[in-house]
């Protein structure tokens, strides 16, 4: 027979956890459960989450030709060029 727990759980995660367990059909116990034993296998397993590396700056630094860093004004206007060219 099943044993009975208590969780206490963030209010938002709770909401979040019941609607999803609606959505599929299924109950909010069923959910946490399949949830748990996925976190237990991965760490009886040894499996690990893929390291994610940083990425790498290639940048040499320096000044941009013709700057003048006294002019506060280009040098926001600069910056904001570069921010509009991001992705």
């Amino acid at each position: 027979m099943p044993e009975r727990t208590t969780v206490r759980l963030a209010e938002d995660l709770l909401n979040r956890a019941k609607r999803k367990a609606a959505a599929e059909g299924r109950t909010l116990t069923s959910l946490i459960e399949e949830g748990l034993r996925a976190v237990v296998a991965e760490k009886q397993n040894g499996v690990k989450s893929a390291r994610v590396m940083p990425r790498i700056s290639k940048a040499r630094g320096g000044l941009v030709a013709g700057v003048d860093l006294g002019d506060l004004q280009e040098a926001d206007d600069i910056d904001y060029v570069r921010r509009i060219r991001r992705p």
